[in-house]
């Protein structure tokens, strides 16, 4: 764990070559595992303004292992940042492999999935790059391809996954006008090239106009623009989702065992998630990052503080209480029932008629008083919560629709008649395997999508013997070989890592069993 560019990812790299590096036996499965990054990286990491590299998804690695060499390993993705396909800050920039692309499709290539000039995309906001990043670029979309074929993915299979990611860029490029004769919205003439290129490819978006009036998710409802790039971007945002967790299936498949399932085998696992985040702007996708760091922080306080001191009460030990900052109470905020600010969202994401500002107006009049919540002044639709990690201003424009996170069946019917094979496989329900709706057991329909991801995880994390990694940012200016020690003074005082500094120095570190005793 750690802030976000503290080298979460590098160290999980590090470590899984460690471990691959002491291994014995199966050398092909040790370099595959290896060898997924990339891929990985390139879907799921994307550029902000806090690191160059940055994870827009949690994972979760789990190796499996018979004595001493490894039998198999799981992969579990957690959280990806799917607006970002549609939407990004300042100084930020998509998902890599848009930009892999460019710089390593041949131009027969780009032809043949209707690529034009970059600096045209609004998905991509026109940017590209210096002929030197372009190169790398380029470097990368190799190494992207040679992943692709050693994880497995047959030609075709590539050629549709690239086909819907050109697809997608397309989509983002249609716009839309009135339609004077009756008084909606139709698809702008302008962008009617767009629209062409989108439908060849995505083979979604022209039937889409024919749907159903007045449907929120028409691209013909009455007078409403909004409701109509809403559409177009639900569109783009789910389809790469859906590609996105494709990619993590067809990995697990290459990965896992093959063994008599009667077979005893130990685990380790590793987990790669997000840091702590403080934009400029603030919204739903921080919150959720936020929350699950905050999870994190109140698991390495359980293990490091409270269970550690009470092992030394238990045993009658002479000891002198360490205190630390429980974050309980910002944990209650967010996630008490019925009360908690999530659990206020599932009920108002449950109300047609509800906007992000009523749910505002819900949160400051559940929320008065409380020292981890403050409204916001001059900004109907901002709130700040006191993070662990320090104070965090969100902007809830967006929450309700993110939040509910739902497909409606007439656009995914569209989908599964796509000309595009893989698109159609990709909404086939249980033919493909990353389906949220499969773990909703026993769930409210409305959970939170990034309280039931936070859920599963944790219930891993609390079932584990684990060993915390902490990272710590040098600066805050991404330069290397230079260290500010306010930036690291602080993340040492919010992590808790001084009293855990202390505790270990005045704790008894060492506990060997008592056959390993009478040995020595």
């Amino acid at each position: 764990s750690g802030e976000s560019g503290a080298g979460k990812t590098e160290s999980t790299k590090l470590l899984l070559q460690h471990i691959m590096n002491l291994c014995k036996g199966n050398s092909q499965l040790e370099q595959r595992i290896l060898q997924v990054n990339p891929l990985l990286e390139a879907f799921g990491n994307a550029q902000t303004v806090m690191n160059n590299n940055s994870s827009r998804f949690g994972k979760y690695i789990q190796l499996r292992f018979q004595k001493n060499t490894v039998r198999g390993a799981k992969l579990s993705e957690y959280l990806l940042e799917k607006s970002r396909v549609v939407q990004q800050g300042t100084g930020e920039r998509n998902f890599h492999i848009f930009y892999y692309m460019f710089a390593g499709l041949s131009s027969e290539e780009k032809e043949m999935y209707g690529l034009l000039d970059p600096s045209l995309y609004r998905y991509i906001r026109g940017q590209f790059g210096t002929q030197d990043i372009a190169e790398c670029w380029k470097h990368k979309y190799q190494e992207v391809c040679n992943a692709l074929d050693m994880v497995g993915f047959q030609k075709q299979e590539q050629v549709d996954m690239q086909a819907i990611l050109a697809g997608v860029l397309s989509l983002g490029n249609v716009t839309f006008e009135p339609e004077e004769s009756n008084g909606s919205v139709k698809v702008s003439e302008a962008s009617r090239g767009w629209l062409k290129a989108a439908a060849v490819k995505v083979n979604v978006l022209s039937q889409l106009v024919c749907c159903v009036p007045y449907s929120p998710w028409s691209l013909s409802v009455s007078c409403c623009f909004s409701l109509c790039a809403d559409a177009r971007d639900s569109i783009a945002k789910v389809a790469y989702g859906r590609v996105f967790g494709w990619i993590v299936c067809k990995i697990n498949e290459l990965l896992a065992e093959h063994m008599d399932p009667e077979v005893e085998l130990r685990e380790i696992g590793i987990l790669d998630i997000f840091g702590f985040e403080n934009f400029a702007v603030n919204r739903f996708e921080q919150l959720c990052i936020n929350l699950a760091n905050e999870q994190l922080q109140h698991f390495f306080n359980h293990h490091i503080f409270q269970l550690e001191q009470a092992a030394y009460k238990e045993e009658e030990l002479p000891w002198e209480t360490i205190t630390f900052k429980n974050n309980e109470p910002v944990l209650n905020l967010l996630l008490a029932k019925p009360l908690g600010l999530l659990s206020l969202l599932d009920e108002q994401s449950a109300f047609p008629q509800a906007t992000d500002k009523t749910f505002v107006d819900k949160l400051n009049s559940s929320f008065k008083g409380n020292l981890h919540f403050q409204p916001s002044r001059g900004c109907d639709l901002g709130f700040s919560i006191i993070h662990y990690a320090g104070k965090v201003q969100y902007t809830a424009e967006g929450f309700l629709e993110k939040n509910r996170d739902t497909l409606p069946a007439s656009v995914r019917g569209l989908f599964i008649n796509s000309v595009t094979p893989l698109l159609s496989v990709l909404f086939r329900g249980k033919s493909f395997c990353y389906n949220r709706a499969s773990h909703m057991t026993g769930l409210s329909i409305f959970l939170c999508p990034c309280q039931h991801s936070l859920m599963v995880l944790m219930e891993k994390m609390y079932s584990a013997n684990p060993h915390f990694v902490r990272c710590i940012k040098p600066n805050s200016q991404k330069e290397p070989g230079v260290v500010d020690n306010q930036v690291v003074l602080l993340q040492l005082q919010y992590n808790g890592l001084l009293e855990t500094i202390r505790i270990q120095r005045d704790g008894f570190s060492w506990r060997p069993s008592f056959e390993e005793f009478a040995e020595r």
